[in-house]
């Protein structure tokens, strides 16, 4: 956790496997990134389509395996392709470094049509062929492709790779596996660059349910004792003081005399997202008994209305200006519990 990090539980929902749809125009290099990924090493020849390739299960940190679809670009294969992208889980779009008409097409075609066919998936676009980039032209990714995320939000990440070289084949389905698994769109608003208040409601019955006396902050014992929790692992002194020297450099009323305040936690987690961390969010949450939908898990608790979520968090501010005795802070301590959002 020292210096706004944490180390990450493998919790990724109920999911058994993620089905990832790899699509864009013909000789981009869709058909040998996936041969590349799946071998570990560059096919000197491939076929046009390859069949459904699948990763196994502990390719990737989070043990889910992916299953990989190639597509065809041709007017023949047109129904096949969008049969496979309704049913993909994630989405990659490819180009070539080499032909930056290919880019233009993601652009004018590849992401209209996804739009067009109502995809839901995340989005991950996929530079190929990066090794015939003219070394002479240099090109910043993050320069060309921001004016691309601002206008398709559903842009989860963009990389470039080369299979002939082996580089960064496998972070591209490591990001579209992530993508699925640890996904942002129900915690963080990308117009708006913030916290749902569906993430922020939950993160505050988390925060309470951690703050054992009800003091407003969580301690370092309070602290160690959610690290332990959520990650299975205890936080050293040295990394709790780093934590809190980031949130008070950024949020100075995210730390006071007494610990970390919920200012301060809802904070770390925004940072976690916008550090590309976020998966650490999804592993809290999960940990607490939300699901996907940042919903407690019918198995768990019983669901009560808004109002009462809003009476016991009137109650819960009342605590914080020491208006009632220890014995009813645990009373509502223990109400809560049983608040969904």
């Amino acid at each position: 956790m020292s210096g706004g990090s944490l180390p990450v539980a493998p919790v990724a929902g109920n999911r058994t496997t993620v089905r990832v749809v790899v699509v864009g125009d013909r000789g981009t290099g869709k058909s040998s990134l996936i041969a590349a990924a799946a071998s570990e090493c560059f096919p000197e020849t491939v076929s046009s389509v390859l069949p459904p390739t699948r990763l196994p299960a502990d390719y990737y940190p989070d043990g889910v395996p992916v299953l990989i679809i190639d597509t065809a670009s041709s007017l023949e294969g047109k129904a096949k392709l969008e049969e496979e992208l309704k049913r993909a889980d994630a989405v990659v779009l490819t180009y070539a470094c080499d032909k930056p008409e290919t880019l233009n097409r993601l652009q004018t075609f590849w992401i209209p049509e996804v739009r067009r066919l109502k995809v839901k998936a995340p989005l991950i676009v996929v530079g190929c062929k990066l090794d015939l980039r003219d070394e002479h032209f240099p090109v910043s990714l993050e320069r060309v492709m921001a004016p691309i995320m601002q206008q398709f939000r559903e842009i989860e990440t963009c990389i470039e790779c080369s299979a002939a070289n082996l580089v960064q084949v496998p972070e591209v389905f490591y990001y579209a596996q992530k993508a699925v698994l640890h996904p942002t769109a129900p915690l963080f608003d990308q117009e708006s660059q913030t916290l749902k208040p569906r993430c922020i409601r939950a993160l505050k019955r988390i925060f309470i349910l951690c703050d054992h006396d009800m003091d407003g902050a969580l301690n370092d014992r309070e602290l160690n004792e959610f690290q332990i929790k959520c990650f299975n692992a205890p936080l050293q002194p040295a990394e709790i003081v780093g934590v809190k020297r980031v949130v008070q450099e950024r949020v100075p009323e995210g730390v006071n005399d007494l610990g970390l305040t919920l200012t301060g936690f809802i904070f770390l987690h925004a940072l976690f997202i916008e550090k590309g961390r976020i998966e650490t969010t999804w592993a809290v949450l999960r940990k607490f008994g939300y699901n996907d939908d940042i919903e407690l898990r019918k198995e768990i608790l019983p669901v009560l209305s808004k109002k009462a979520f809003d009476q016991v968090m009137l109650y819960y501010n009342s605590i914080n200006q020491g208006r009632f005795s220890v014995i009813f802070r645990k009373l509502i301590s223990f109400v809560f519990i049983f608040v969904s959002v």
